[in-house]
């Protein structure tokens, strides 16, 4: 996943009809709902940092699972890792991140405001609106890099602390990890190393809700493979993982594939496509598919004094393998996905209705128990029980069933299950469908098994 929004990804967002979904109606009703608010809320809030409440952590947790069966667990030619946050300092002068990983910087002089080189606002100086100048614009400095790495030391003495850094991204470990993990998994060329976790980069300007942020989650695969197969690899990983896209709920109207220009490319890559999702805010990228060369691991070897080459055991060549990265964003794609499932919908009779029509796979809650009344709350509550062991289940009995069935649809909810006073004596529950709110008479018996199979990981 690349760190600066596209040069195309801009230009286009003016010409692309409007989207239908504002990001304030979605930013409030996240919070309110209780997926995504800003971290430290009570204080104010920091900048570029967002916590995911009960329903996010859920959503996110999901997204996660699907990306690991179908990247690891599916595979027999992909291994999983999970690396430390912070690495060597060498890692990232290895890497290049040390000395190339800045953006130009501006400063105002007058609002003492910090921005982009190329993205200088048009509006007049904050300052000068409170002095009533509204015209006056920025008095700019002159651009200077800025290292986007967050800074943190190692060790417990002042006198005996070294400079680290907190990871801008997740694949270095896994180059720095590769020969450990091969030799001990025993896998041969071509095979993939992935893993997800957090990353960080003091992002000058986080924007656009958890878009870009300073604290971020990502999901990587470097796949390793012999220098004459690195086309056919790139193309086969950028047609699986927009397949995976299209299987998480995105449609061909949401999401894209764009390659990058040759002037875009890194000096190292052969070829580089973005999956692109349309939000509100134009086309921008949730995943990029790279063929990164020999690059990372000859630095790698290089700085480290390490030999990364690898022996074809039948003809006995010695080459530097080849790498072809994927990496979503999973903080985005969550975001992507919020933004694809919430649809506002008229009814019959004027009412309308809030729908979040994500994945049964990635819903937050698979189901929910519904009492028809408070007295049947025993029965029901031990059904909720029951279906707990199956899938993640929720338990409501306050209010008319018809608000509980609309509080359930705003979240996601696939099914809900209406304990009513003829389940006591047929042993039958009615399940309603999120989507089309239809109902049905299931059997309560075996119903963990019977809502599982509809909303199990597999996509």
């Amino acid at each position: 996943m690349s760190d600066q929004p596209t040069p195309e990804s801009e230009s286009q967002e003016g010409e692309e009809e409007r989207h239908s979904l504002s990001m304030d109606t979605l930013v409030s009703f996240c919070a309110s709902r209780g997926f995504i608010f800003p971290s430290s809320e009570v204080y104010g809030g920091i900048n570029g940092f967002w916590d995911y409440g009960p329903l996010g952590v859920e959503l996110k947790n999901n997204l996660k699972a699907a990306w690991w069966q179908r990247m690891v667990r599916e595979r027999t030619d992909v291994v999983g890792i999970d690396s430390a946050i912070i690495s060597h300092a060498r890692v990232w002068e290895a890497s290049g991140h040390v000395e190339h990983f800045s953006d130009p910087m501006v400063d105002c002089r007058h609002c003492k405001k910090r921005f982009r080189a190329d993205q200088i606002p048009d509006e007049p100086c904050p300052e000068a609106k409170k002095k009533k100048q509204a015209d006056r614009p920025c008095d700019f400095t002159e651009a200077r890099d800025f290292n986007l790495m967050l800074q943190t030391e190692v060790g417990a003495s002042v006198d005996g602390r070294s400079v680290a850094f907190l990871r801008p991204e997740t694949c270095q470990p896994i180059f720095t990890d590769f020969k450990r993990v091969r030799e001990s998994s025993r896998q041969k060329i071509p095979f993939g190393i992935a893993q997800t976790g957090k990353a960080f980069r003091n992002e000058i300007t986080p924007r656009n809700f958890t878009f870009r942020s300073r604290e971020f989650e990502q999901a990587e695969m470097e796949f390793f493979c012999h220098p004459s197969d690195r086309e056919a690899w790139f193309e086969r990983w950028r047609e699986e993982r927009v397949r995976f896209h299209r299987d998480i709920g995105f449609d061909d109207s949401n999401i894209r594939m764009r390659p990058h220009a040759s002037d875009e490319l890194a000096h190292y890559a052969n070829a580089a496509e973005d999956v692109e999702f349309r939000f509100p805010f134009g086309w921008q990228e949730i995943e990029g598919v790279h063929d990164r060369g020999d690059w990372d691991l000859s630095r790698h070897s290089e700085f480290s004094g390490k030999d990364l080459i690898v022996t074809d055991e039948e003809t006995k060549e010695r080459f530097t393998p080849m790498v072809i990265e994927t990496s979503m964003g999973v903080d985005r794609t969550c975001l992507a996905l919020l933004v694809n499932g919430y649809t506002e919908e008229a009814l019959d009779g004027g009412e309308t209705r809030t729908v979040m029509r994500i994945s049964p796979a990635l819903a937050p809650v698979k189901v929910a128990v519904l009492p028809l009344s408070k007295k049947l709350s025993e029965p029901a509550r031990a059904l909720h029980g029951e279906l707990s062991r199956y899938v993640n289940a929720f338990y409501d009995e306050a209010g008319n069933i018809g608000r509980r069935y609309r509080r359930q649809d705003e979240i996601g909810t696939p099914y809900c299950v209406t304990f009513d006073f003829d389940s006591l004596d047929d042993g039958q529950v009615t399940v309603r469908n999120r989507d089309d709110m239809s109902q049905e008479r299931v059997p309560a018996e075996g119903l963990g098994a019977w809502i599982r199979d509809r909303v199990g990981v597999a996509l």
